[in-house]
């Protein structure tokens, strides 16, 4: 498995940022659907179209996409609250195509808590919306599944039987301890089983739940299903077979895998078949995807659930299935050059040669930032394509919406559109429920490199280790400093980001040994702003009004005539100022430290300004990123907060050590061999690629 910093797909080549440039250029923010404000009547019975809800709810008519679709909100928490249930979000959605051409479009109801809010664990329903015109309006709310109880439901996954038209609805149910300041549903306490719903008229009707504890192994605790779609074979011996994903824990929590399902009756009765197990405390699959191959096999890609998120930066899992889902043929692998967060994503078969006469491809729906967060980094919905039956993925692709995205789920619509079925929202990903549909030709049309450009991390490495290569972000561009390179940030939407690693962590509180808290930062910045907040650096999290999260920041703000350097940990915050931004234009070398209990700053080798560091450790304990140029928020800051960096930055090191003043002039004189083994990263600028 291949880092960040050494993954280039077969035959890449320097980045060219006009193509990222156009790219984002045409990207308009998709729907985005708040959970939190209160609700508004109900909407009308015939669903609401992208221009009908902004004008008659005051939503932003922000559904469109960078290329020809019909985008719709198809649970808009806002504006739609069904009138059987008072939806806090809804979330996990699941859309499959009836036989007459219906679209179903399914997700998680999440009933209104004042505690729980979106949590996984609460009174949740599986409700359905029905579209008979490709999804440009839709019919009113159903509760498919929960409307008489306060279970927790979840995990939508239909499949439909192209024979009979049997719409099968799989799903996984529970009780929950219905405390809403600490919400469980542990398997032990709650044993958690595998259910399923049928639809005879297009999900019109649906019978009553069949519970299929055949699908449950013994010692599973835990146990799931899809959520997504599930597929019908058209091939080989187990033509005509349903399989549906899904995924369990077992070993007392211990141990985790994924599993398919499947039926050889339309979906009237089920088996289990293949499962898979790992340990938690490393790789293992979850939220499987699947499809078939063209040779009979089913290709399965899965969620890379790796509990230690910064371990990694290939956030999917794959294997195959050669004998209809019965086993798998290989244990799970990571899915290489398949840039996204952890986060559920589909799949979808669109062409095979022998059947169309058009090449073999597959369709892969998901976020396409990478990133370890399942908050932050779950941005940037885009379809990518194999042609190659899962093999490899292309890097170039369809960016559906540029803003936050979750969940999402693909659908060929009668005439061969597609449909994608995704979450969104405003400060979260996942808040409302949005469908976009589109033809392949406007799709291809739009296609664009989806790969962000990288600058390299040029420190001293021991063989094998890998890089922290920065993620460009914008359109920040190689500039100038003496006869050298530099980055160029704009201000506008130009910054760099470190996704986490663990030479990246710094700052941590070892009572044993005091120095291991010390760390370095340095870097050359140039500017000549006038007014707000310039960052730096800005590493791990944002202080806000009654906290003080762990992070450490450089910051230039011209307008208060400082320039300030802040520390906080899980119980206070510290800062260090110098009574100028150095706004003169010129190029000036900042050195942030913490040495013992004191932080330390200067500029250009002056006088030193120094105060106590606060206790505690510095880097979260789980996943982070890190920012050059920006706040860590961005692009999600508050209305007329816009923190990022206008200017030129050079040569920016991070040292897991306090730097002598000797160091410190070697550093600033440009010296390469300063302090090697405790060096963790070297931004020299001298390349994009």
């Amino acid at each position: 498995m291949l880092p960040l910093s050494e993954r280039r797909p077969p035959g890449a080549r320097r980045f060219v940022l006009s193509a990222w440039l156009g790219a984002l250029s045409l990207a308009v923010l998709a729907a985005l659907v708040t959970a939190i404000a209160p609700p508004a009547p109900a909407a009308a019975t015939t669903g609401t179209t992208a221009t009908e809800s902004a004008a008659t709810n005051a939503v932003p008519d922000r559904l469109s996409t960078p290329f020809p679709a019909n985008t719709t909100y198809v649970v808009d928490n806002r504006t739609e609250p069904p009138t059987t249930a008072n939806y806090y979000c809804t979330r996990i959605p699941a859309v499959v195509t009836a036989a007459d051409g219906t679209l179903l479009a399914f997700a998680e109801g999440r009933v209104r808590h004042p505690d729980i809010r979106c949590h996984d664990v609460g009174h949740n329903d599986l409700v359905l919306r029905r579209s008979t015109d490709g999804g440009k309006t839709w019919q009113p709310l159903q509760v498919v599944v929960g409307l008489s109880d306060v279970l927790a439901h979840g995990n939508p996954a239909p499949v439909v039987d192209a024979v009979t038209g049997r719409i099968t609805l799989l799903y996984s149910s529970s009780d929950w301890n219905r405390n809403g300041l600490a919400p469980d549903r542990d398997g032990a306490l709650y044993p958690r089983t595998v259910h399923a719903v049928h639809s005879m008229d297009g999900g019109v009707n649906w019978s009553a739940p069949v519970a299929l504890p055949q699908l449950k192994a013994d010692g599973w605790g835990w146990v799931s299903t899809g959520p997504g779609h599930g597929i019908q074979l058209s091939r080989g011996k187990h033509h005509g077979r349903l399989i549906v994903p899904g995924d369990h824990t077992a070993g007392g929590n211990t141990t985790a895998g994924g599993q398919l399902y499947y039926s050889d009756d339309g979906g009237l009765t089920w088996e289990l078949g293949a499962t898979s197990s790992a340990t938690k405390a490393g790789a293992y699959p979850a939220e499987l995807t699947v499809a078939e191959t063209v040779d009979g096999s089913v290709y399965v890609n899965a969620r890379n659930s790796e509990p230690t998120r910064c371990a990694t930066n290939e956030h999917r899992l794959a294997t195959t299935s050669a004998d209809g889902g019965a086993t798998f043929a290989t244990p799970f692998a990571p899915v290489p050059n398949l840039d996204t967060a952890p986060v559920f994503g589909s799949l979808l078969r669109l062409h095979a040669r022998d059947r169309d006469g058009k090449p073999d491809r597959l369709l892969y729906s998901g976020t396409s930032r990478l990133g370890p967060s399942a908050l932050e980094d779950r941005r940037e919905l885009a379809i990518r394509s194999s042609y190659d039956e899962g093999r490899t993925w292309q890097t170039v692709g369809t960016l559906v919406s540029a803003g936050r995205t979750g969940y999402s789920d693909l659908t060929l619509l009668d005439g061969g559109s597609l449909g994608v079925l995704y979450e969104t929202g405003v400060n979260v990903p996942h808040a409302g429920i949005v469908f976009t549909a589109f033809d392949e030709t406007a799709m291809d049309g739009a296609r664009t490199e989806l790969r962000r450009p990288r600058t390299a991390d040029t420190r001293t490495r021991a063989p094998g280790e890998p890089g922290n290569h920065a993620i460009i972000h914008g359109g920040a561009q190689l500039g100038e400093r003496l006869s050298g390179k530099a980055m160029s940030f704009d201000g506008k939407d130009d910054y760099l980001r470190l996704v986490c690693s663990e030479s990246l962590r710094v700052g941590v509180d070892d009572p044993k040994d005091v120095t291991a808290r010390d760390f370095t930062v340095t870097a050359w910045f140039q500017h000549a702003a006038t007014t707000g907040v310039r960052p730096i650096v800005w590493a791990y999290g944002t202080p806000g009004a009654g906290q003080n999260l762990r992070h450490y920041s450089i910051r230039a703000e011209p307008e208060l005539g400082v320039l300030r350097a802040t520390v906080g940990t899980d119980t206070a915050s510290a800062e260090v100022t110098l009574p100028s931004s150095y706004n003169d234009g010129r190029w000036h070398h900042v050195v942030f430290k913490r040495a013992g209990d004191r932080l330390v700053l200067a500029v250009d080798g002056g006088p030193e300004t120094t105060a106590v560091a606060p206790t505690g450790d510095v880097t979260p304990a789980k996943e982070f990123n890190v920012h050059i140029g920006a706040r860590p928020d961005f692009p999600s800051q508050q209305a007329g907060v816009t923190q990022l960096f206008q200017g030129t930055l050079d040569d920016v090191r991070l040292y897991r050590k306090a730097l002598t003043a000797d160091e410190v002039l070697a550093v600033k004189n440009g010296a390469l061999d300063v302090a090697t083994d405790r060096e963790r990263l070297r931004l020299g600028f001298s390349t994009i690629w």
